[in-house]
């Protein structure tokens, strides 16, 4: 093979079909077209007809592949590129995979990986998660490098990237926003809810054109996005990610972004990018917070009858009625003992299984495909065969793998590469296992037996979305092409306009806009708040660059103005916390443990969402004695209480993982602030509390737009509002909210 893949291609135009594209396959003219011979067989066939449906084609190819091939490809994992080796002597011929072993750990388990070539040849592994942050050239050159050496196998299979969203502006966290910078870099999702609600969903189609256009051009085919999740706990880690907790509004955005991200409303299209839409059926009804990643928060809670179809399941039908090429269901498992009653899309009582939604068949099977109309396949999330197996602790890991599959309609598992397991769990279909071992109780045996039906029906649909995608007839991508795409020009100009429209004015006296006239030759205090020192620095620097015209001093108590930048943070995303997801704007403040249920026991921890917090005080008083005003913004990535913040600044701004010069522009009046609130902000400590029964005063299912209509009178002022929180100035930071000047 060519030492570089992309160098070598050679393009077939069809006069009136698509590009064909290969750089080792023999190409089939006949009826005045090219074919890719796709299977090895050296004839014009189903499979290498590009002009049948995706799903014929689908079809006709599992039954030419072996089952060895087809185990291989119902298992996706994270997979690493050359630049990540060290030991570049172990790099293959193009400098560009990663030919050594590895013995690989995370989270979700560990095993042993051979070597890329090994791995797609022998193991015939084909989805791969990709993590790293490359620019778009390389990006391009490594998964042309993969499809090169996937066709040098007999039957030919492309390789299938996917990866997490890499067009938002966050702090990368491992399994949620992987990459960011190098494509056209948008606010975080809460940023772009912010923008179209003080704008238009225009934003949106621009968001969404990007999207497609710049991982096309890599190659890059699969996004794990977006989250059809509304927000209903304010304690749930992954609220950053999603759109708020308005399910009309989330509708909308997918009925925008689902058609311009795949190529059109019928499903992906040859220049698309295939969506999985997450996290079914909806991860936001938490139990007080609690992640699904750790025990603790292995169960969805619906304690408000109705709340499932009310709020959370609406995006998800609009995903499904848009044709979403994949859909993954969340870990958790719904708990029928804590919920209040619960219907299907029939109205009919919802059965609630007590097992992980990827492994739960009323959910799945019942109310997703055959109610909703789902037609794409099932992703699991990751580490359900090992670490995250809510409701099937008693099952080994062969039987993990044919319960998702038989039971869940899983189709493509995410985990590691467990293909060992997923033979032993075929093989037991046939070698009699379950005649010398006890079928585990509560489970038939042909429900953990992994038949050859479940492996076809698994690999035709994921099959499916790459035949529709053209990646079987050309995979190939241009790296000069990509680069060029990635750098367009309007689309970083879109994304910096989402920035600025998503700053959300908060409180205001009559101090900003700061003008360049009010400005120049004021003294003014500078500073960012991080939890991580070295970001704190960084900002803090930026910061006073940006406050041109400006006299920066170093002491708040000779300043006109001081402009404060906070960004708190709560919690692990992997890690069980020691009590709830702490959401005060705080410094070692005394809350309480948790048990092993969730429930508050009378042990105690300190918690620091924001080092430096008691200091904000001291610095606004010192401002305010010299007759100075306090601007403050603070970073939501979660629906942060502001009690200690608000009261002692002149104004606030909300930005949501927005760019720094962003927000100075719209303090300086550059751009007027238009974002309204995409979450409502909760009072305090009092309308989050947790009775010694694990109830929270504020039902964790419920958006905090309709909290009230379930909160104890005793908590709502004279305007009969209990939840949201209320500032100085008598406003309510609630959905919609947001101040003009």
């Amino acid at each position: 093979m060519a030492k570089k893949a992309s160098e070598h291609v050679t393009y077939y135009k069809n006069a009136n079909g698509p590009v064909i594209g290969t750089v080792a396959r023999r190409i089939i003219e006949q009826d005045g077209c090219y074919f890719k011979d796709i299977d090895g067989s050296g004839t014009l066939n189903p499979v290498a007809d590009w002009r049948l449906p995706a799903e014929e084609r689908a079809r006709a190819y599992a039954q030419t592949l072996t089952t060895e091939e087809k185990l291989g490809q119902i298992f996706i994992s994270d997979w690493r590129t050359g630049e990540a080796q060290k030991d570049k002597s172990l790099l293959d011929e193009s400098g560009l995979l990663d030919e050594g072993e590895l013995h690989g750990k995370t989270i979700f388990g560990e095993q042993h990986l051979p070597s890329t070539s090994f791995l797609l040849k022998n193991w015939w592994a084909r989805h791969f998660i990709l993590r790293a942050n490359s620019d778009a050239e390389y990006l391009t050159d490594f998964l042309n490098q993969m499809q090169a050496v996937a066709e040098e196998c007999e039957h030919f299979v492309p390789v299938q990237a996917a990866s997490n969203s890499r067009n938002e502006h966050a702090i990368p966290v491992f399994g949620m926003n992987d990459a960011s910078g190098v494509f056209a870099t948008w606010p975080g999702t809460l940023g772009i809810a912010a923008a179209i609600k003080g704008d238009s969903i225009e934003i949106a189609d621009q968001f969404a054109d990007a999207i497609r256009r710049s991982w096309n051009a890599t190659g890059l085919r699969k996004g794990y996005m977006y989250m059809a999740d509304v927000m209903t706990d304010p304690r749930w880690q992954r609220t950053y990610g999603t759109f708020g907790e308005d399910p009309a509004l989330i509708c909308e955005i997918f009925e925008h972004l689902l058609p311009r991200i795949q190529g059109s409303s019928d499903g992906v299209t040859n220049d698309g990018v295939a969506m999985t839409v997450k996290h079914f059926p909806g991860g936001g009804a938490r139990e007080n917070g609690f992640d699904p990643h750790y025990a603790a928060g292995q169960w969805n809670v619906y304690a408000t009858e109705g709340s499932l179809q009310k709020y959370h399941i609406p995006a998800f039908q609009v995903a499904v009625d848009n044709h979403a090429s994949a859909i993954m269901p969340y870990y958790s498992k719904p708990s029928a003992e804590k919920s209040a009653p619960q219907t299907d899309k029939n109205g009919h009582p919802i059965e609630m299984q007590p097992f992980g939604f990827a492994y739960n068949k009323p959910f799945i099977d019942g109310m997703l495909r055959k109610q909703m109309g789902f037609q794409g396949y099932i992703n699991s999330d990751t580490g359900i065969v090992h670490n995250m197996g809510w409701g099937v602790e008693m099952l080994d890991q062969p039987e993990r793998i044919a319960f998702a599959l038989n039971n869940g309609g899983v189709d493509l598992i995410s985990g590691l590469f467990d293909i060992d397991y997923g033979k032993e769990a075929l093989a037991r279909t046939k070698n009699g296992y379950y005649d010398t071992h006890p079928v585990p109780d509560g489970f038939r045996r042909e429900e953990l037996e992994l038949t050859e039906e479940a492996l076809n029906r698994a690999v035709i649909r994921t099959m499916t979305e790459m035949f529709a995608l053209g990646m079987f007839d050309n995979p190939y991508r241009d790296p000069a092409e990509a680069k060029a795409v990635t750098a367009n020009q309007t689309d970083w100009a879109n994304a910096m306009d989402a920035h600025r429209k998503s700053v959300t004015l908060l409180k205001n006296d009559g101090t900003l806009p700061l003008t360049a006239d009010s400005l120049t030759g004021k003294k003014v205090y500078a500073e960012a708040f991080y939890k991580q020192p070295e970001l704190a620095e960084k900002d803090t620097a930026e910061l006073k660059k940006l406050l041109e015209g400006a006299v920066i001093v170093e002491d708040p108590a000779q300043t006109d103005y001081a402009i404060l930048m906070i960004s708190p943070s709560s919690g692990e995303y992997f890690n069980a916390t020691s009590g709830y997801l702490e959401l005060d704007i705080c410094e070692d403040k005394t809350v309480p443990n948790v048990d092993e249920t969730g429930r508050p026991v009378a042990e105690t921890h300190t918690e620091t969402t924001l080092p430096g917090a008691k200091r904000i005080v001291d610095i606004t008083a010192a401002v305010h004695a010299n007759g100075g005003k306090v601007i403050a913004n603070i970073n939501f990535t979660l629906a942060w209480q502001v009690g200690n913040i608000e009261p002692h600044v002149d104004a606030l701004t909300a930005g949501y993982d927005t760019y720094l010069s962003a927000t100075v522009d719209v303090m300086l009046g550059r751009y007027a602030a238009t974002g309204k609130l995409p979450i409502t902000l909760p009072r305090g400590d009092e309308v989050l509390a947790v009775d010694a029964e694990g109830r929270c005063v504020s039902p964790n299912d419920v958006p905090g737009y309709d909290k009230d209509l379930y909160m104890p009178d005793a908590l709502k002022d004279e305007n009969g509002k209990a939840y949201a929180y209320r500032d100085t100035a008598g406003n309510y930071y609630e959905l919609n909210f947001g101040l003009s000047y």
